[in-house]
This record gives structure tokens, C-alpha cells and sequence, in this order.
């Protein structure tokens, strides 16, 4: 585990899976603030009541050059688009690099469920992946997490005494061994190698 981004470090990445939960839209604004062309595409589970309508893509798409859309069944995956699940959900991303929605229980109480998506994501893009994992109140995205390690993906999760809640990325440091441990402005470097043109 890394604690600061090396000079020179170099990793092309066809997607980005970004899990969140409690604190983390303040998290991804600062992510996401200023991010430049992207080259691959973004994909973001965040925790959200099933009952709320999800404004993210209004908050996100004004702020962001880059197209934000809500993730819809059968749609393809397109580079330099961001993706957010839909509230009540689990996102999947499949082998031809498509979405697909599933209504099977929560996990961890939550649905849509980073570890889900992780695990989708780990199957179906395995070492063109890379995977971020912010502040969060529950557990969600420790297994997903150690899925995308094992399948050769690059693994990131922020740094949990600067997390406003650090429990998510806590048990993923317990459960596996991420390639970084970083502040948002790590994790914000990091993206930016990764992911933009």
C-alpha cells in the first residue's frame, strides 16, 4: 500500500468504479472538481434511500464538462461518460460492456450496493480497472474491493482519518490490501492519471 502517488506512475484504465456512502457527494465534488477530458468512463454507486428521487445527475452534470447520465438497462458503456447508479438498484456492468439492473436484495442494507457493482465490474473488465473507494458509515465495497485485487485491478481507497466517515474504507484496509491509501487530493491525482486524456 502506497500513501502518496509515485512520480511516473503511468496506469491506463477503461473504467473507474467509484463506491461512496455517508459524506460522500461532498466527496466526489471535490474528486470530480476540474476533472480534464476523459478518456475512460466513470461509474459511481453512491447510498440513497430507494423512496428519494436522485439528483446527482443535475448536481453533477452542471459542474462537470464531461456527460453525466443515470445508468440505464442494456445501455452501453461509453468512454468519457460518467455514470450514476439509480437509487433502489444494484448496477451491474456485463461482459459487452453494457448495464444491467437488479432488484435482488440489499447487501449491507444498501441498495444499490458498491460491492455489486465492484464485483460486476472485477468479471467483466478485471486489469483494465480501476476502483476508488470514499468515506462511508457501513461496510459496503470491502468484498467488491478484494474481487477487483484479486482479478489484477488497480485498487484506491481514501485515506480513513481524513474520511468524514471512516467505516467503509476501514474495512476494506482490514479485508484487503489496496495499491493506495490516499486524501481526496491523492485520489484526485490518481483519477486524473488514470482516467483522463
Amino acid at each position: 500500500m502506497k500513501r502518496e502517488l509515485p512520480a511516473g506512475f503511468a496506469f491506463a484504465a477503461e473504467m473507474v468504479a467509484i463506491g461512496g456512502s455517508a459524506g460522500g457527494v461532498d466527496a466526489l465534488l471535490t474528486l470530480l472538481d476540474g476533472l480534464p477530458p476523459l478518456r475512460a468512463a466513470i461509474v459511481i454507486v453512491l447510498h440513497l434511500p430507494d423512496w428519494q428521487e436522485s439528483r446527482l445527475v443535475d448536481v453533477f452534470g452542471l459542474r462537470l464538462a464531461a456527460p453525466v447520465r443515470e445508468a440505464q438497462p442494456h445501455a452501453p458503456i461509453e468512454p468519457g461518460h460518467i455514470y450514476f447508479a439509480p437509487p433502489g438498484y444494484h448496477l451491474l456492468v456485463e461482459q459487452d460492456r453494457s448495464f444491467s439492473l437488479s432488484c435482488d436484495a440489499p447487501v449491507l442494507f444498501s441498495r444499490p450496493s458498491i460491492d455489486v457493482l465492484f464485483e460486476s465490474c472485477a468479471g467483466a473488465i478485471g486489469r483494465r480497472l480501476a476502483a476508488l473507494l470514499l468515506t462511508g458509515a457501513n461496510e459496503d465495497g470491502a468484498e467488491g474491493l478484494a474481487s477487483i485485487q484479486a482479478a489484477g485491478g488497480l485498487c484506491a481507497v481514501q485515506d480513513p482519518d481524513e474520511a468524514a466517515h471512516p467505516t467503509m474504507p476501514a474495512a476494506a484496509l482490514r479485508l484487503a490490501q489496496p495499491d493506495f491509501v490516499l486524501p481526496l487530493a491523492g485520489l484526485r491525482s490518481l483519477l486524473h492519471t488514470v482516467a483522463c486524456r
